[in-house]
């Protein structure tokens, strides 16, 4: 399985940390959040990985040559500018032409989420795309149906509904940094180069594709988007045992 990890942000939340060091780097128990991500990924089958750089991108590169992209094969996206998170997948689209669903992760999320059963759900919604979500307060959430199909989004101050007509009763979860996508979604993306995936996820729905959410409530997750959530981050990779 393929797969894309989300590495070119600046980490504006943990400065100091990140003015010196990619976010990517960032360590927790001894070794780097990009790390954390790849052998996790390995563990669940991913052979294949492509990794967007921006921020201090060589320490990046060079980390990766130190451990010998881990034994797998690993390519970079290098962003001269950054490209949001649609348009950095974008620009690695041709990473996954073989056709097969792809997992894409920010690099700053540490889970236990079990992949195989996500793509599992993909596979049987046939959806173009499958997000992990949960039940958690955050500024920003995510619209589902009861089917699980994304409608819109909301914050404090603005709401989007993207479909037409919605008759069902909206649900509210927060994304998870994690996603599944049929390669077929690429084509569908905007012609500009920077975008919001969840932007684009939200045109697409508008012509009546599926975007999937998956419930993943039962496992663990973080994300290390600031100096607490680093500091509890050690606690915590002991409770999932990664």
């Amino acid at each position: 399985m393929k797969a894309m990890i989300l590495a070119a942000g600046l980490g504006t939340r943990l400065r100091p940390v990140t003015d010196e060091l990619p976010k990517a780097l960032v360590s927790v128990k001894g070794r780097p959040l990009l790390q954390h991500v790849i052998e996790s990924m390995i563990r669940q089958n991913v052979t294949e990985i492509i990794i967007n750089v921006h921020h201090r991108a060589d320490k990046i590169i060079d980390f990766l040559k130190v451990q010998n992209n881990f034994n797998i094969r690993i390519e970079i996206s290098h962003e001269k500018k950054i490209l949001e998170t649609g348009g950095g997948i974008k620009k690695a689209g041709w990473f996954f032409a073989d056709g097969e669903p792809f997992l894409v992760h920010n690099v700053d999320v540490l889970t236990n989420l079990a992949i195989q059963d996500m793509i599992n759900t993909h596979k049987a919604q046939k959806g173009l795309a499958t997000l992990a979500v949960r039940k958690r307060d955050a500024k920003r959430q995510l619209l589902f149906n009861n089917r699980m199909e994304l409608q819109g989004w909301r914050s404090d101050q603005k709401m989007r509904i993207a479909t037409e007509s919605v008759t069902d009763q909206m649900n509210s979860y927060s994304f998870m940094g994690i996603h599944i996508m049929s390669p077929e979604i690429l084509a569908l993306f905007p012609q500009t180069d920077y975008f919001s995936i969840i932007d684009a996820y939200l045109d697409i729905i508008n012509d009546k594709k599926k975007v999937i959410g998956y419930q993943a409530d039962r496992f663990f997750w973080l994300d290390i988007g600031t100096p607490q959530k680093l500091t509890a981050a050690e606690k915590f990779l002991d409770e999932i045992a990664l």
